[in-house]
């Protein structure tokens, strides 16, 4: 089953399955964004789904429209500035110490990761990429794209206390090389800058993933 597209970007919610998910077989529901930084309209929104099954965490990203991948992007590979180029991003940080993690996606599924202890604030220099993420990438030949990460839940339990009390952003770089960019909380005034971890949302786990009624809407 493809995962289920919703009109609208509630806040972070990430669906508990209880059922192992499987590339291929991602039953969840998408959010859209569909306005950018500025509040203007996005004409193709790109969308975002989150869950955490037995032992991972799922982030699915797509849009009905072609990405601008990195020229050195390939598939499950870990390639560092994918944000100079279209990509799909969330930001996750610890609830006690403020540390997070910057995690990108590109539509191919080249993906790159690094850790900060305050905003723009590297928590090592060389790239120490998350262990064990696994991605995936669907490139159509319209242009659409579907890409999806699986990271290890003890990773990210041990590294930044993910639980219920986590806080989350998700974003999008579309558009390139002119850039535009989405954020599913709220955007602050002045310029786009993910790096805001104070504006970022607490999560709310849904027990056995997501309902709909017949309009599409989460209930």
């Amino acid at each position: 089953m493809i995962p289920r597209l919703v009109t609208y970007s509630p806040a972070m919610l990430i669906e508990h399955k209880k059922k192992p998910l499987y590339w291929g077989a991602l039953d969840l529901g998408l959010f859209a964004i569909n306005k950018d930084w500025y509040g203007e309209s996005v004409e193709t929104p790109a969308a975002f789904g989150m869950a955490i099954d037995h032992g991972s965490f799922w982030f699915v990203a797509t849009r009905r429209a072609p990405a601008m991948l990195h020229p050195k992007a390939r598939p499950n590979q870990y390639t560092p500035e994918l944000w100079k180029y279209d990509c799909a991003e969330f930001f996750l940080s610890h609830p006690g110490t403020g540390r997070y993690l910057e995690f990108n996606l590109a539509a191919n599924g080249a993906w790159w990761s690094a850790e900060f202890t305050a905003p723009k604030v590297r928590a090592h220099k060389e790239d120490l990429p998350v262990p064990g993420v696994k991605t995936y990438g669907e490139l159509s030949a319209d242009g659409s794209w579907l890409a999806a990460a699986s990271i290890p839940l003890d990773a990210l339990q041990a590294r930044f206390g993910f639980g219920s009390e986590t806080r989350m952003n998700v974003t999008f770089i579309i558009d390139s090389p002119e850039q535009r960019f989405l954020s599913a909380v709220p955007a602050a005034e002045g310029e786009p800058d993910f790096h805001r971890p104070d504006l970022f949302k607490q999560v709310k786990i849904i027990d056995g993933g997501l309902t709909f009624d017949k309009q599409e809407k989460v209930k």
